[in-house]
Parts: structure tokens; C-alpha cells; sequence
């Protein structure tokens, strides 16, 4: 009857081959070309997972060389049919303008245990291998898995999420949209609060919001270079760029204003405006600073801080060519341009973003 079955497949009179395999799974269900066929069977009905599943049981568990190179072209079969259905699809998600936007993919934390549990999943949806998957998803804090096409990352990124692995993505054009102010001083603080700051266009002004607007902090340290001579191992002068301070940043997210209002040590007047800070002749810039986290702190108990930008900035500083397209809004002064200066606007942007799209999606 194997015979029948064979001929069927070949005459692609699949009525006849499922009616004969329907006995046969009743008289030697176990018989590894009863389930190569079956196999067979589920690949034309385009019930390509089902088929999977049998080919690849057949190469762990029959020794029949012409079972197992049949299980091997059903396999690759497979394969280049789920490549053409994602290349179609991938084309389908970038014929629109907007969907050929740069942008970036950002994979989220799991615990150890979960990332166990989705690394196979992962590694089919990115098409890597399992090893690879398992180092690739983060434990710890954001990491930026790739960047191209919006369309396309969108693509991958909602079967990630549908594989419950989490994830954003956003448009670097996107993140370019958010105003951003720079907070000289806070004039007032009740129940709805003053600023006064610089608008992009480096207009000073003032700047009215409720406490309740703000949906998260953001903190970071940038590094401060400078040019200092040192001597080699010749004993030779030489010039070296070195760290030698950080400057402090803080930025306010209002989401419903499209919005930050970023604060910094070095930007900040303490000795203007509200009495934040004691002004003594012995507070340095530091203690000025940390007395004014400690303030926004008691008017934000219940906001997010979030402070994990320098392991995220360490992994993307070597791309120069997507920072290159992110207008920082960091103004310190600088000899040289640094990739740290974006890497923070990007973090603080998809903060930003990552809120909004959660807020979207729960509307």
C-alpha cells in the first residue's frame, strides 16, 4: 500500500494519499514511510510546522538512509518556503514611504530562565543558531539589536513580541520630533510647576506643567574630554585624549506635550530661582547637584528612574553612521565630536518612545 501512497504523491492526487494514509496510520502507525508520507502530507496542506515536527523526529529516530535524505529535502524544502514567505512579507512591510525610515530595534531584558525558553524561538524568527540567540538576548539592561528599515524591524519585532520576547522599535525621525528644552532653573513648585529654559531655537522663556505630566526620569553621565601630555614607554612626550570629568544629566519625559526638559550640572543656575539647594560658600557643583536629584525625587515618588544609559551607550558608540543621524541636544563644550553626546539623546529617546507606544497600545 507504501507503493499506492508513492504513487498518489506522484500523480499530486492528494485525496487518494491522505484516504490511504488514514488506513495505514491504523494498521503500522509507527512504520517511519507511513510517516514520511504523513509528513508529506501536512507540507501540501501547507501545514508546514506539522511537517517539521515529523521530518525531524525521522532523523533521530530511523536508520533508513532513503527515509533520512527524503526528511533532509523536506526540511530544505521547508526552509526555502518560509524564506520566500518572509521576503514577501518583508517587501509587503516596506512598499509604504514612511515604512523605509531609519530606524532601530531594541530587544529587552529577560531573566536567565526565560531566556532559555526563548532563545529557540528567537534563533527561528532571526534565522541564527541556538548558541548565538542565547548570547544575543539581553539580561541586564536594553541592547540594540539592529537598525535599517522601519518596516522591516516592525516586521521582526512583532513576531518577537508574539513569541513573548520583549522588544520596541521607533524611527530615528521619530525621536528627531521631540522637543527638547533646557532647564536654566525652576522658578516655582506647587501644584503645577515653572521652568525657565531654552527652546531648540535657543530662546529662553518659561515653561508651565503639573507634576503628573512627567511619566519618567532619565539619568546619565557623559564623559569630558581633554588633550593631556604624557610619557611613553620611550620616554617620550605624547598627546592623549583622556576622560577627565562627567557631566551630569537628568531629563524630565512629558509624553502628553511631546516633550523633555533636560537638566544638567553643568547647565543649571543653583543660585537662581527657587531655593533648591542651600547656597553656602562650600557647596561645590556635586552636592548642588545631588540636593536637586533628591528634590525631583520627592516631587516624582512614584516616576521611573531610569540610569542604565552607559552599559547601553558602550555597545552603539561604534555606530557612527546612525548617531551621525541624531541631533543630540547636548550642549557641552567639546573640541571634538563624540558619539556619547547622540548615544544619550537615543536612550532618552527610546525611553520616550518605548512609553509612548506602551501608552498607544493600552488606549
Amino acid at each position: 500500500m507504501i507503493e499506492q501512497v508513492a504513487t498518489a504523491f506522484e500523480r499530486k492526487d492528494y485525496h487518494t494519499a491522505a484516504k490511504l494514509l488514514k488506513q495505514l496510520l491504523k494498521e503500522s502507525p509507527e512504520n517511519p514511510w507511513v510517516q514520511f508520507y504523513l509528513g508529506r502530507l501536512h507540507e501540501v496542506s501547507k501545514k508546514l510546522q506539522d511537517a517539521e515536527k515529523i521530518y525531524r523526529q525521522l532523523l533521530q529516530s530511523t536508520t533508513n538512509t532513503k527515509i533520512l535524505a527524503q526528511a533532509r529535502q523536506g526540511l530544505q524544502r521547508l526552509k526555502e518556503i518560509e524564506q520566500e514567505a518572509r521576503q514577501r512579507a518583508i517587501a509587503q512591510a516596506t512598499t509604504e514611504p514612511s515604512n523605509t525610515e531609519l530606524g532601530v530595534l531594541v530587544l529587552e531584558p529577560l531573566s536567565n530562565e526565560l531566556k532559555a525558553q526563548a532563545a529557540p524561538k528567537f534563533a527561528q524568527i532571526l534565522q541564527i543558531d541556538a548558541y548565538t540567540a542565547r548570547l544575543t538576548l539581553p539580561s541586564r539592561g536594553w541592547k540594540l539589536y539592529r537598525t535599517g528599515q522601519i518596516g522591516e524591524l516592525k516586521f521582526y519585532g512583532t513576531q518577537l513580541q508574539k513569541a513573548g520576547i520583549p522588544c520596541f522599535w521607533a524611527t530615528i525621525a521619530a525621536i528627531g520630533q521631540i522637543q527638547v528644552f533646557q532647564v536654566n532653573y525652576f522658578v516655582e513648585s506647587a501644584a503645577t510647576t515653572t521652568v525657565v529654559c531654552s527652546n531648540q531655537a535657543n530662546q529662553v522663556g518659561s515653561l508651565t506643567f503639573n507634576w503628573s505630566e512627567v511619566k519618567a526620569r532619565v539619568t546619565g553621565l557623559l564623559p569630558i574630554f581633554e588633550q593631556v601630555v604624557d610619557v611613553d614607554a620611550h620616554r617620550k612626550l605624547e598627546r592623549k585624549t583622556q576622560t577627565q570629568d562627567y557631566a551630569q544629566f537628568c531629563d524630565l519625559h512629558l509624553p502628553g506635550r511631546r516633550s523633555i526638559l533636560r537638566l544638567s550640572d553643568k547647565g543649571y543656575e543653583f543660585h537662581k530661582g527657587l531655593e533648591i539647594t542651600p547656597q553656602t560658600s562650600q557647596n561645590t557643583i556635586r552636592i548642588n547637584w545631588n540636593l536637586l536629584g533628591e528634590w525631583l525625587e520627592q516631587q516624582l515618588p512614584q516616576v521611573k528612574v531610569w540610569s542604565d544609559f552607559t552599559p547601553f551607550a558602550q555597545t552603539i558608540l561604534d555606530q557612527t553612521e546612525m548617531l551621525g543621524n541624531i541631533q543630540s541636544h547636548i550642549h557641552l563644550f567639546r573640541r571634538d565630536k563624540t558619539n556619547w553626546d547622540p548615544a544619550f539623546h537615543l536612550y532618552s529617546g527610546l525611553v520616550f518612545s518605548n512609553l509612548t507606544q506602551k501608552t498607544d497600545g493600552d488606549n
